[in-house]
């Protein structure tokens, strides 16, 4: 039973739960996400983080999602997140990135990550995109359910991303075309 909703944040709002923002980055790279971080991840610079996809969102480039719990039992946060950075170049704004999927920790195994890429494609078509691509750790977690949603892979490179503890690893490069 899902007991969870998607929501789209603006700037406003995401400034607003910054805190819950931030708490949530740091789970997911003190769990072992690659995310683009190293840990520990202090707290100034996952604000710094979100200020910049804050102006992002600001910009209209940007679209961020946010999965929050619907019931007492697991409290009313947000326990999930995905963005979709849109591309801008004149030959490209058929297309767009998604990118930080994660879920916390406490949250996994409830369908938030699906959700979130559920509501990725309906946000990406209303803002006329049909080609979503993405990079991902090769044989994580997160790859496996990208393949699950239709993604495909493209291309993979070695040692392209240091992990949150330091070591390098592949990554896998998917998309998936929107009907």
């Amino acid at each position: 039973m899902k007991t969870f909703s998607i929501e789209l944040l603006n700037a406003n709002q995401g400034r607003a739960h910054l805190p819950e923002l931030v708490s949530l980055l740091q789970d997911a790279v003190h769990g072992g996400a690659s995310i683009g971080f190293l840990s520990p991840l202090e707290v100034a610079r996952a604000e710094a983080y979100w200020e910049s996809v804050l102006s992002e969102v600001e910009q209209g480039i940007r679209v961020l999602l946010v999965a929050r719990q619907e019931n007492e039992l697991h409290g009313t946060g947000i326990h999930g997140t995905v963005q979709l950075a849109l591309a801008t170049k004149q030959n490209a704004t058929h297309r767009a990135e998604v990118q930080k999927l994660f879920v916390h920790s406490q949250h996994r195994k409830r369908g938030i990550g699906g959700a979130l890429l559920d509501t990725v494609d309906q946000e990406a078509l209303r803002h006329g995109r049909h080609l979503l691509f993405l990079d991902t750790e090769t044989g994580s977690p997160a790859e496996r359910l990208y393949r699950k949603h239709g993604y495909v892979a493209a291309g993979e490179i070695p040692e392209f991303a240091r992990s949150p503890r330091g070591y390098l690893h592949s990554v896998l490069f998917m998309y998936r075309l929107l009907n």
